[in-house]
């Protein structure tokens, strides 16, 4: 999967640059939203055709989430160098 590759010509400082600016932009619209607002997120790979709705509240927390279980090991970079998700073949 493309979206998991890093641009051709990326460096870490800009991606870190990138990442640190997603995060800001992602604190200021949850501070923002009503955290009962319901949210319509984007189908998953793993589950087309499954169209989840999430209350705002839930979505930093999945974002807490997959932070902590791609942060300290190699599986992020596992991911990025041969596409496969993790996430996708857990029993939910």
């Amino acid at each position: 999967m493309t979206q998991y590759l890093a641009p051709e010509g990326a460096t870490t400082a800009g991606l870190r640059t990138a990442y640190e600016e997603a995060a800001r932009a992602t604190d200021e619209a949850v501070s923002k939203a009503d955290p009962a607002t319901e949210v319509h997120l984007p189908e998953a790979p793993w589950e087309p055709g499954v169209v989840h709705h999430w209350p705002v509240r839930r979505i930093p927390l999945h974002l807490l989430q997959e932070t902590a279980q791609h942060t300290g090991h190699a599986d992020i970079i596992r991911e990025s160098l041969d596409g496969a998700s993790s996430t996708a073949r857990r029993v939910r």
